[in-house]
């Protein structure tokens, strides 16, 4: 392989790899936002005393919930394409809220 060559393949290589860690810097980015309104819609939740805006907001958490989920295997997903294969950080990063509201 020539000079010319080497060099340009380790340029794509870099640049592959900044788009992989502006891939998974943005799941991660996903994620948090989908917590924070998990925990928003929680805060609300048990703020109310209202039986018909509860059922609301519960439901609503159960949505952003499943939302989280993906956001979460989204992240994990990339994670793995970078070949981190140990999630516990993202488990402690990211601790997995209930799953229902009581």
């Amino acid at each position: 392989m020539s000079e010319r060559a080497a060099e340009t393949h380790a340029r794509i290589q870099r640049e592959i790899a900044q788009e992989k860690a502006v891939t998974l810097g943005r799941a991660g980015e996903r994620l948090e936002a989908a917590l924070a309104m998990l925990a928003a819609l929680a805060a609300a939740h048990a703020g109310t005393r209202q039986d018909g805006a509860r059922v609301r907001l519960a439901e609503e958490y159960d949505h952003a919930w499943r939302v989280a989920e993906l956001a979460r295997q989204t992240l994990l997903i990339q994670r793995e394409a970078v070949r981190l294969r140990h999630h516990r950080d993202v488990d402690a990063q990211f601790p997995r809220p209930a799953r229902r509201l009581r």
